[in-house]
């Protein structure tokens, strides 16, 4: 197999299969996250993978049907419909920049006054949902929001896990001081808790790896639904979102995603990882054990050896 031209359709799916069978049998899985409960009681065994190319084809192995927690790989969606909401002014209230600190740190804030280092953090998707909630009701935000993941995976059968969405409510007690401190600030213009209500259950949207792999689509045409449909976004737009997941996408850990797997990539502490191969590939992956970082352990080391494989990679020549 091609390593340094990149692999054909055909021998594709045969690397999708390879890599599912070689991190079915990893011994080292990390660890679930347990400050969720129903997280906690996920099979780590369990490994899905899925990858869609340019050309349609779609190439799955592994437990890619299987639906899990999106958690903030939702972010990316939700970034993408506040910025179709207000635009560029979004950026007077989320920075653009990699954080170098834990997903769920409150420190950055108080030294930058409530406004969060970028979108990919908590404290920046928690100021997004804030963006999306204007002029609506919590549930009709949060309605809002999965009829735009059903219409970009074109699959009407996603829905959002109630049960995750009820156990982050009750145990989200990080989110919801951080949602307060920027409160303080003016960064938060809604009653903090009708906030948090649309960021935990936009956290809580389950999919599993053929439904994320699709939706991520439109990162991979440039902008578009697929080659000669709808445009989701301008092709601006969509690459500056890829850029966003290239340098802030796994938290303190993207400089290391970026070095190993080399794609714009968007992980979940529910073990799922959407990356992006620009005019390639939409790719996603799933295993819910997670390294020290929160992101998901066999996920990166798996969509390591697609790129390796595919030369994938936006800094291969």
């Amino acid at each position: 197999m091609e390593s340094s031209r990149g692999a054909s359709v055909t021998d594709i799916g045969r690397l999708v299969r390879d890599i599912a069978d070689e991190m079915r049998g990893a011994e080292e899985r990390g660890e679930v996250a347990t400050y969720i409960p129903p997280l906690a009681r996920i099979d780590p065994r369990q490994f899905g993978l899925c990858v869609v190319t340019a050309d349609g084809e779609v190439h799955a192995a592994g437990e890619s049907e299987e639906p899990f927690s999106i958690q903030s790989v939702s972010k990316v969606f939700a970034l993408t419909q506040a910025l179709g909401k207000v635009g560029d002014t979004l950026w007077r209230r989320v920075g653009r920049e990699p954080s170098g600190t834990p997903f769920n740190s409150i420190v950055q804030l108080e030294r930058e006054q409530g406004v969060p280092r970028n979108p990919f953090i908590n404290a920046g998707a928690l100021v997004v949902a804030d963006i999306n909630l204007a002029g609506h009701e919590p549930r009709v935000a949060i309605g809002e929001l999965l009829r735009f993941m059903r219409y970009l995976a074109d699959d009407d059968t996603i829905v959002i896990d109630e049960a995750v969405a009820r156990a982050e409510q009750a145990t989200g007690f990080r989110n919801i001081a951080l949602a307060n401190y920027m409160k303080a600030f003016g960064n938060i213009t809604h009653p903090p808790e009708l906030t948090l209500g649309v960021y935990f259950h936009q956290c809580a949207i389950a999919m599993n790896c053929r439904q994320l792999a699709m939706a991520g689509r439109f990162l991979m045409h440039g902008g578009f639904y697929e080659p000669g449909g709808p445009r989701v976004v301008s092709g601006q737009r969509a690459r500056r979102i890829n850029a966003l997941m290239l340098t802030c996408g796994h938290y303190d850990a993207s400089g290391d995603f970026a070095f190993r797997v080399g794609l714009p990539g968007k992980s979940g502490v529910g073990g799922g990882i959407l990356a992006i191969a620009p005019g390639k590939a939409a790719i996603a992956v799933w295993s819910p054990g997670l390294n020290a970082n929160g992101n998901s352990l066999l996920g990166t080391l798996a969509l390591e050896r697609l790129t390796e494989a595919t030369g994938w990679s936006v800094f291969a020549r």
